[in-house]
């Protein structure tokens, strides 16, 4: 007999939001090594390659032009600008790898989230980390030694910002221990990927139950 594991789903779109230094960029990359069953979703973007990183693989780098025609033709699940750059979500390959059971993560901010769950919204799992204070956040933001004192206070203000809105959101994370963080959003995913509206194989599984 099959068991509910087996059985045919519909994929979701987990997305993990946080302001700077509350440990989403962590807590993805153990997510993707740890779960075979997730990828990261790939965005497009206008910012220019950075050594190391691989078209494709990291992002769709596109030309303005190019970006700008996506947008008019509603080719993008979301899209923003930040710091002079344009960010977007290609619909296409999204909406396939769903249909499949294919689950996507996203490290996005409170508006691609919103975007998102417009667009997608049973389809979308919201979840937001809060640090466990703001002067661990400050403190974490200044251990980096990347940042100028100025940066930091930016840094800082936008946090407060995007903190503002964590009621947004479905789940709220506090990540005061990475490792308890990364299993609690773990068991999100999980029950998430057990809801019975996502589990499309079970009307023929019941089905084949019922018959005499």
């Amino acid at each position: 007999m099959a068991s509910s594991d087996t059985l045919q789903r519909r994929g979701l779109m987990l997305i993990l939001s946080s302001p700077s230094g509350a440990g989403k960029t962590t807590i993805s990359r153990m997510l993707l090594e740890h779960d075979g069953e997730i990828r990261l979703s790939v965005s497009a973007t206008t910012r220019p390659i950075r050594p190391g990183e691989v078209d494709g693989r990291d992002y769709h780098f596109v030309t303005q032009a190019v970006f700008d025609r996506m947008v008019e033709e509603g080719e993008f699940l979301e899209w923003a600008t930040v710091f002079g750059h344009s960010y977007g979500t290609p619909k296409a390959q999204v909406k396939a790898g769903i249909r499949e059971g294919q689950d996507f993560l996203f490290d996005i901010d409170w508006q691609g989230t919103q975007q998102l769950y417009q667009k997608m919204e049973t389809d979308v799992v919201r979840v937001f980390l809060l640090p466990p204070s703001i002067d661990e956040l400050r403190r974490r933001l200044t251990g980096r030694g990347t940042d100028s004192a100025e940066v930091i206070a930016a840094r800082m203000e936008r946090a407060r910002a995007e903190i503002s809105h964590w009621d947004g959101y479905d789940y709220v994370v506090v990540n005061d221990d990475v490792q308890a963080c990364f299993e609690k959003v773990c068991e999100i995913l999980h029950a998430e990927r057990m809801k019975r509206a996502r589990q499309t194989g079970l009307i023929g599984f019941v089905r084949e139950l019922m018959k005499d």
